[in-house]
């Protein structure tokens, strides 16, 4: 996610759920039936099923005093910001499939052991320790929303994080493919007191390649030379349906950089088709390197969506942003996200909110998290 500084406007508010979503769930319901629940699923290739997954899954609340300090002079960045998720080994068990990990590059470690934020709100009660067993300062990449601000993290590194996915994923060896979307961070705040991000040049992008295998393993992730196989280019494998199966998938892990302009060119850069990289990139369809693709906005691309799934692409979107949607209980971009074909919808409440009265909460029928793609259902 990119730091919040514009917001959705004119959405459309429609309680109701829509015609066109009956239909779809009754073609499913359909389709299980005649399949059997469990084979209708593990059968599909990857791009025929859809999953809902968490935004910002690792994002724990803005200290109190720290969010009331932000109402005062930006409300709109802080009720943008006023949401939290349960730890994410929790949302895994509770059958989410995709995760979002923003990660920020710190070659040297204690970059970020101090935010501004602590100093802010210091004669405050209430303010709980920040990396009481100091894990920010050892090097390497840490997990955060925004810098100085946003800090509270259930992971504060990337190291620890992945050690836990890696422990989750072993204790739970049929577990479904798990997409996880990574933001580059590296937007600097012009304020004072405000640190400035590192870069991610070439070596911080192939340590983070790096990082990802040690501590996963290879065993653990599908990466773009796996799906390419025999076909001269990725995008070649992915419009000829070289994705593998569900039940093929399970167990693993596949990452994608959620990155456009330059951040995407130098990950790309001197590995055509992403050869010898972990992670997927956002990379334009027409490109040796496109598979999985981000758009965010399932109402106004739709169509565009739908066209990209069918084709064979692999679409990432938003059901809600900003917690606008949810503080409306306004469905109608989760509907449209559900229909659109996109394979991996994103919410922030797969859960009601704890911040504000709602009963906004988004799920597929059955309270499921994952079902066949409604596009490929006859």
């Amino acid at each position: 996610m990119k730091l919040i500084i514009s917001f959705i406007i004119g959405i459309v508010f429609f309680r109701f759920v829509s015609v066109p979503a009956i239909k779809q769930e009754e073609k499913l319901q359909n389709y299980y039936k005649v399949l059997g629940q469990e084979k209708a699923i593990d059968n599909l290739p990857l791009n025929h099923i859809q999953v809902i997954g968490s935004h910002n899954s690792y994002k724990q609340a803005i200290d109190a005093p720290l969010w009331q300090i932000l109402k005062n002079t930006n409300p709109n960045l802080a009720n943008g910001i006023d949401y939290s998720h349960i730890s994410i080994l929790e949302q895994l068990n509770m059958g989410l499939s995709n995760l979002e990990i923003d990660i920020y590059a710190d070659a040297k470690g204690g970059k970020y052991a101090h935010p501004h934020g602590l100093d802010m709100e210091k004669e405050q009660p209430g303010v709980q320790p920040y990396d009481p067993e100091k894990q920010m300062l050892e090097p390497g990449f840490k997990i955060f929303h925004i810098q100085e601000i946003d800090f509270r993290s259930h992971y504060l590194t990337l190291k620890s994080c992945l050690q836990d996915l890696k422990k989750w994923s072993d204790a739970h060896p049929g577990h479904n493919p798990i997409f996880i979307t990574m933001n580059a961070k590296d937007q600097a705040i012009d304020k004072p007191g405000f640190t400035v991000p590192e870069k991610f040049t070439p070596e911080v992008l192939a340590q983070l390649d790096k990082v990802i295998r040690d501590e996963l393993g290879k065993n653990k992730l599908i990466v773009p030379d796996q799906v390419r196989g025999k076909y001269n280019t990725l995008e070649s494998a992915v419009l000829q349906g070289n994705w593998p199966k569900l039940k093929e998938a399970k167990g693993k892990f596949i990452f994608v950089l959620d990155e456009n302009d330059e951040k995407r060119t130098t990950y790309i850069k001197d590995h055509p088709s992403l050869q010898g990289r972990v992670l997927f990139a956002n990379a334009e369809p027409g490109t040796p390197e496109a598979a999985i693709l981000i758009l965010n906005d399932p109402q106004k691309d739709s169509a565009k969506i739908q066209a990209l799934v069918k084709k064979g692409y692999i679409i990432r979107t938003r059901a809600d942003a900003n917690t606008e949607q949810a503080r409306k209980n306004d469905k109608t971009q989760f509907e449209a996200a559900c229909q659109s074909g996109a394979q991996i919808i994103t919410t922030d409440y797969y859960q009601k909110s704890t911040h504000f009265a709602s009963d906004y909460q988004v799920s597929f029928a059955g309270n499921k998290y994952i079902r066949p793609n409604p596009l490929f259902v006859k």
